[in-house]
């Protein structure tokens, strides 16, 4: 294994953050990288909320359920198997495309993120992959959407209003 190369790869807990690890995990297992799952995580609020009050035990509880869902999402790609990819697992504070960047900083990485959005909708500001593709010292991939599988945000569009038909 070449212990210099890493694939790094944005995981958001979503169903379409699955799609995108077992890519980066077929990617590692090729070039025989270690694969490095990340999961940014910001407070509730956003930071600037959190400064103004800040609470370290709820900093805790939400870093914590960052790595669950980390977890989570590890546990269903792999479904079960067994891999001979070394994985490491980062959950980082900070906003998704910065801390991507941040940690896929050697030039012999690979940054693996989700489009999210079909079509030219991926690359308006404040996209994942708009920030990594600009940012990143490394070559970046970014995996759209499978086809029939909504993105994260059509699917917690739907979500929320099964909650509110519900309530």
């Amino acid at each position: 294994m070449a212990e210099d190369t890493r694939v790094v790869v944005g995981v958001s807990g979503s169903q379409g953050s699955v799609a995108v690890l077992r890519s980066a995990l077929e990617e590692a297992g090729r070039r025989g990288a270690v694969l490095v799952p990340v999961m940014a995580w910001t407070p509730v609020g956003g930071e600037p909320a959190y400064r103004a009050h800040p609470c370290p035990p709820l900093a805790k509880l939400w870093a914590q359920s960052a790595g669950d869902r980390l977890d989570a999402v590890l546990a269903e790609a792999l479904g079960g198997r067994s891999t001979d990819v070394r994985i490491e697992p980062m959950v980082v504070r900070g906003e998704a495309g910065p801390v991507l960047a941040q940690v896929a900083d050697r030039p012999d990485d690979l940054l693996v993120v989700g489009a999210g959005r079909r079509g030219l909708a991926r690359f308006l500001p404040g996209s994942v992959s708009r920030y990594s593709l600009a940012h990143a010292a490394c070559p970046v991939v970014a995996v759209p959407p499978t086809a029939g599988q909504p993105s994260a945000r059509t699917a917690a569009h739907r979500e929320e209003r099964r909650t509110l038909v519900a309530a």
